[in-house]
């Protein structure tokens, strides 16, 4: 029967990345269905003809435009050579525009000026470098145009594709940011609930009644002594609920005043963190303490009760964390890992880190508009364990995935989109 529901499993996996692909290579437009279905290997684009430039070259009749982005030294924008039967033009011999239409019906509209022996477009070409461009040149009275695609780290996904794969998108928006300092620790019983139990009359022991391990109540009988000097008897009892964790008492014995019984009573328990000297400035009694177990992953919140004045052997000083222990979880000489908030920053714009991805040499991730993901570069700020701030590269409000965007990203790599300039 379990096999049987790992192949069913498998074979929805199957099904849903089929229709994953499928749903990519669809469009509402004749022209985004011919890019989509040429990224997929359907239908091989025409290689792009290059010029001494290495930019584009662009015919009509016996005009020809060369268009590169140029970012030797300069951030990118878009550099024109122009020629005529074969011969170079004067770039102020031509009157040229430019329109960039991004994802979104975004358009960026460039008008040139010469510089040297090129004209030189008005604005930044900011990345991703993905629009449907539109040209329009003017030379000795005759107008030549072009449009073509240009995209790169972008995809189409039908709703119900995205639904089954389960795709979710967030809002980008202005949020908090926890500043955590990581520290690993041990775990020690409580000692303002640990109790070392003595006779309080030497005598002989006649009877005991726990062995070690046992569960103890306050009040319970643990042993009836005989008084040596009286020869009356009398009872020990627990004075605090807990484990019986030591036993040093049996029948027949003498009490000799030792410590006959220890109870440990663990509902609370302390998590000493090793704090090195680092991060030692910025630790203080009061600061919020996220405590996880290395066994289990379990997770305790507590907050710092006290710093040492003492160095340990290692250089390191002590934090100590009074955590809720009624679950049992937390057994003392386990060890814990545990974050630390110092300190909260509000940011203007944060993403959650579970949406990031890589993309060519940028951290990014992917905005949704309609039914297309379109990858965006972030230039990043602080972060901790969920958010990281945003400083650039991407719009408030934007929509954008933040869970499973890898698929996102196997997608537009599996598309062979490439970054042409």
């Amino acid at each position: 029967m379990k096999i049987t529901l790992i192949n069913r499993k498998n074979k929805i996996i199957a099904l849903l990345l089929s229709a994953l692909l499928l749903g990519a290579c669809s469009s509402g437009n004749p022209d985004s269905h011919k890019t989509s279905t040429s990224q997929h290997g359907m239908e091989a684009e025409p290689e792009i003809e290059k010029g001494p430039h290495n930019g584009r070259l662009l015919h009509s009749g016996d005009f020809t435009l060369e268009l590169a982005i140029f970012e030797t030294g300069v951030p990118p924008e878009f550099r024109v050579w122009a020629k005529y039967q074969g011969k170079s033009i004067k770039p102020q011999d031509i009157d040229l525009n430019i329109k960039l239409i991004r994802l979104g019906n975004k358009i960026d509209n460039i008008t040139f000026k010469p510089q040297g022996d090129a004209l030189r477009g008005s604005m930044v070409i900011y990345e991703p470098h993905s629009f449907v461009v539109e040209i329009k040149a003017v030379h000795s009275g005759q107008t030549h145009s072009w449009k073509y695609d240009n995209f790169e780290g972008r995809t189409r996904i039908e709703p119900k594709v995205a639904k089954a794969m389960d795709i979710t998108t967030s809002v980008a928006k202005s949020g908090v940011i926890k500043e955590i300092i990581n520290v690993y620790g041990k775990i020690h019983s409580n000692t303002e609930h640990v109790r070392n139990i003595s006779a309080r009359f030497e005598g002989a022991i006649k009877s005991v009644s726990p062995s070690i391990g046992d569960i103890i109540k306050k009040g319970q009988v643990l042993a009836r002594i005989e008084s040596n000097e009286s020869l009356n008897q009398y009872n020990i009892k627990a004075p605090i609920s807990g484990v019986l964790a030591q036993r040093n008492a049996n029948p027949g014995e003498q009490t000799n005043g030792r410590t006959l019984f220890t109870i440990i009573n663990n509902s609370t328990v302390w998590a000493d963190l090793a704090i090195f000297p680092s991060n030692l400035s910025r630790i203080q009694v009061g600061m919020p303490v996220k405590v996880t177990t290395t066994i289990g992953q379990h997770v305790f919140i507590g907050k710092i009760n006290r710093i040492n004045i003492i160095t340990e052997s290692n250089q390191s000083v002590i934090a100590r964390v009074l955590l809720d222990n009624k679950t049992g979880k937390l057994l003392p000489g386990s060890f814990v890992e545990a974050d630390i908030k110092v300190a909260t920053h509000s940011v203007n714009l944060a993403v959650k880190r579970s949406g990031l991805q890589t993309f060519r040499d940028f951290t990014v991730v992917y905005a949704k508009i309609g039914d297309e993901y379109e990858v965006r570069m972030l230039e990043l700020g602080k972060h901790d364990n969920d958010w990281i701030e945003v400083l650039g590269g991407l719009e408030p409000g934007t929509q954008y995935v933040s869970t499973n965007s890898y698929i996102i990203k196997a997608d537009i790599e599996k598309s062979g989109a490439a970054h042409d300039h």
